[in-house]
């Protein structure tokens, strides 16, 4: 154990049950291992609003902090080792922007519910909640869009417009149902030259993590790894899927892992998600099967996260330094909202 990983071993030991650390899949095992608490989006959400002490320090990216603070009982605070990190696909939709387009959208009097996946802004979530949507996670997309159909005449499904299309294609929704918005800095392009009154608007954005697996690297995958089975998750894009063998959420590929280990003994998996993952689902099953990622894919705003930028927000804390993460008070109530509206819908 490095001198880092010690001093963190015994402020964690020092503050007992008052300290939780959590941590996303995607971060590194150097961060990894000092979590308590380690999840895709939809397990993360649930556990926050069960964890009794008083300082949570979340190790991923800024909306996953944002979204721990609404969901975090009284008297508990979000702290973050590296507050910059932010991620890329929450940066493509601009609450001005996404308030716009929801109001040209609404404008003739056609009910749209927004459905926000997790990866987007407190003030987006806020919007999602104001105008009746739900919050949604890779993970619970499908029961998420089914419930937004039911209740309106459309959905917004914003940013991933990958994840809105695989989604949408598992619900057996046709392409000519759906319908990838043109927008500019000022909201829709021409309207009235738009198909906006089909099931499914998708905000064009995505994953540029998961946006760079090309169909031409599973056929790779194929020759490379003769008998292999593919997995990815489904913020790639919907030609990549349909070459998969099969696609889900980060639990989803943790779980396909052990499932193959255990069944098929010797074979190959290969996963198309952040590396960090599949480096480590690899270590874990590498005396049963083989596992490689699809090709190389690191998020550059999760390893922001450090041992060491864990080490110096967990010293501020116990300093009485901290700062913990702060929520607008006008953002706090309708974001919250999206978020719970989505954990009762899918039972915490």
């Amino acid at each position: 154990m490095n001198s880092t990983a010690g001093a963190i071993a015994a402020i964690r030991k020092k503050s007992g049950d008052a300290l939780c650390i959590m941590g996303h899949h995607y971060q590194n095992d150097t961060v990894i291992r000092h979590c308590d608490i380690t999840g895709d989006s939809l397990e993360l959400a649930r556990r926050v609003p069960h964890i009794s002490a008083t300082r949570i320090v979340f190790c991923g990216v800024y909306f996953m902090g944002e979204s721990a603070t609404l969901l975090a009982g009284e008297g508990r605070t979000v702290h973050m080792p590296e507050p910059d990190a932010d991620c890329l696909m929450s940066a493509m939709i601009p609450i001005r922007l996404a308030r716009a387009v929801l109001e040209q959208l609404v404008r003739g009097g056609r009910r749209i519910v927004p459905l926000a996946y997790v990866n987007t802004s407190l003030a987006v979530k806020a919007l999602t909640g104001e105008y009746g949507g739900a919050v949604c996670t890779s993970a619970n997309a499908e029961t998420m869009l089914d419930w937004a159909l039911k209740r309106g005449e459309g959905v917004i499904f914003m940013p991933d417009k990958n994840l809105g299309h695989n989604v949408a294609n598992r619900l057996g929704i046709p392409q000519d149902e759906r319908h990838v918005l043109r927008i500019d800095g000022r909201g829709l392009i021409e309207p009235e030259s738009q198909p906006l009154g089909r099931k499914i608007l998708l905000w064009p954005g995505a994953c540029s993590i998961h946006a760079r697996f090309r169909p031409e690297f599973v056929e790779q995958a194929r020759v490379e790894y003769p008998g292999c089975r593919v997995v990815a998750h489904p913020e790639c894009r919907q030609e990549v899927i349909a070459l998969c063998d099969a696609a889900g959420s980060t639990s989803f590929l943790i779980k396909e892992a052990a499932r193959v280990a255990e069944d098929s003994p010797g074979s190959t998996l290969v996963i198309g998600t952040e590396e960090n993952l599949v480096h480590r689902l690899a270590a874990r099953h590498r005396d049963r099967c083989d596992i490689f990622p699809l090709s190389r894919a690191i998020c550059p705003e999760m390893a922001k996260v450090t041992e060491e930028k864990l080490l110096a927000v967990l010293e501020d804390i116990t300093g009485g330094r901290g700062e913990p993460l702060a929520v607008a008070g006008e953002l706090f109530e309708p974001a919250r909202l999206s978020l719970t509206r989505m954990l009762e819908v899918c039972g915490k």
